[in-house]
């Protein structure tokens, strides 16, 4: 006998439809967004995956172009997701309602707030930026840990500052990027090129590169971090290529007093962009 039409036997044996609450975690858009956690898919595909309303509300204000936003009333904090979701359904952005275990499939997160985005990757050439607040910039090399360069975004979103990444490697729409910046990937200039693109782009706009390394004598409160710089942080282990520290560039320490000779990148970067905010006021 057939099972009445509307019961959960029936819903199984049909395809996920628009308007759906979608359940199973056997979905291919699911399994397509899961996917997109691996940088190779993302990278073939274009896309990427926003997760966390802060994150999702800051793309949606930046013009980001958000494709599809998932959605879990049962994870939702609060009104913010529910005020944001009216937002996105008012721009014809595609809302897919989900259950609370198709949601925790597809998310990132431990403790998931209910909204995750899938988002066409924007173009990061240098040809791209804008200017940044004061001409103050912070170009990142070889940093490893995703999240260093997430908090390194939210830092220079903070103090004003255009961020370079001179390094193609270095992926910065991995998940961790973007939920350690808190979603400011989308509220700075942003590029993303090799060094010596960066550095022919900062030589034809007189911007002066100061470069963060423990070699360096002089600490960073003697230096002039006024008018347009650059500050230069390179990776934990290796620190900036030799590339960075020619005569074009001023090369700056952090007074360090224990054992350690360094402090976290984002750290680094963190001290030496407020140091340059605090000279601009």
């Amino acid at each position: 006998m057939c099972p009445p039409h509307g019961s959960a036997n029936a819903r199984r044996d049909r395809p996920w439809r628009a308007g759906d609450l979608l359940t199973s975690l056997q979905n291919a858009r699911v399994k397509h967004v899961v996917r997109l956690r691996q940088r190779r898919a993302r990278e073939r595909e274009g896309r990427f995956v926003v997760e966390g309303w802060r994150e999702l509300a800051r793309a949606f204000d930046a013009g980001a172009a958000i494709e599809t936003v998932f959605h879990c009333d049962a994870l939702h904090r609060g009104a913010f997701e529910r005020d944001l979701l009216g937002r996105l359904g008012r721009a014809d952005i595609e809302l897919v309602a989900t259950s609370a275990e198709a949601f925790r499939k597809m998310s990132y997160r431990q403790g998931p707030d209910g909204l995750l985005g899938v988002v066409a990757s924007q173009a990061l050439g240098l040809d791209q930026l804008g200017d940044s607040r004061d001409g103050l910039w912070l170009v990142v090399e070889g940093i490893e840990k995703p999240g260093n360069l997430g908090a390194m975004l939210r830092s220079a979103d903070a103090a004003g500052a255009g961020v370079i990444v001179a390094d193609p490697k270095t992926d910065v729409f991995n998940p961790n990027v973007i939920r350690a910046s808190i979603g400011t990937l989308f509220t700075v200039p942003l590029a993303v090129a090799t060094g010596d693109e960066v550095r022919g782009w900062l030589q034809a706009r007189a911007i002066r590169p100061i470069t963060a390394t423990p070699e360096a004598t002089a600490p960073y409160t003697e230096a002039d971090l006024t008018g347009n710089i650059a500050i230069v942080i390179g990776s934990e282990h290796a620190g900036v290529s030799r590339a960075w520290l020619g005569a074009d560039s001023a090369s700056v320490s952090i007074p360090m007093s224990g054992d350690a000779d360094s402090v976290n990148a984002a750290m680094a970067a963190t001290i030496l962009l407020f140091e340059a905010r605090r000279q601009r006021i």
